[in-house]
């Protein structure tokens, strides 16, 4: 094989690379691959604004929404993440459970680093839910909760956790017993 040929080959080679490497930006926008090799994109859709700037006294980012400035009411946070399943089949009660309770905070805390996937739940459960987004595990580690989803901390009106419970919920009534129980 000539000179002339192996370099051309090699030029191929370069640029076929660059194009690899470049169709994703190209065709969907930007993405990142987090520590599970999980594709997230960059962009979350649209969802509603968070109560606060974080939970149970906890600074986190809103999910898809913005940051209020808070108030002083009772808080119940639901701590999931979209891959879990007892997670998925909570979350609408939790909806349910915030729309039927105007007089607390409601809000959950997504537990992993790919925020889209969290979003994308959301949406395809049709849940109006306003989330945080953790994904330094910040709040659990900072609340000292096991390490399991879902978790639902109840916060007192004065900021002090008056509840703790490592379990998936089966019914708005249910909820309404755990809330009440410790409020």
């Amino acid at each position: 094989m000539t000179s002339s040929a192996k370099w051309s080959i090699v030029g191929v080679v370069v640029i076929l690379a660059v194009l690899v490497a470049l169709i994703p930006q190209l065709v969907g926008g930007s993405s990142t691959e987090d520590a599970q090799g999980e594709t997230s994109t960059s962009v979350i859709a649209g969802r509603p604004d968070c109560v606060a700037s974080g939970a149970a006294g906890v600074e986190l980012p809103c999910l898809g929404g913005a940051n209020g400035a808070g108030n002083q009411l009772a808080t119940v946070v639901n701590l999931w993440a979209w891959w879990c399943e007892p997670c998925r089949a909570e979350l609408p009660i939790f909806d349910q459970f915030a729309q039927a309770h105007p007089e607390l905070n409601v809000m959950g805390v997504h537990a992993d680093k790919n925020a889209s996937n969290g979003a994308a739940l959301l949406d395809d459960l049709n849940v109006a839910l306003a989330s945080y987004q953790d994904d330094s595990n910040l709040f659990a580690g900072t609340l000292g909760l096991p390490g399991v989803v879902p978790i639902t901390v109840v916060v007192s009106p004065e900021g002090d956790v008056v509840g703790t419970f490592p379990q998936p919920f089966e019914s708005v009534e249910e909820l309404e017993n755990a809330v009440a129980g410790v409020l």
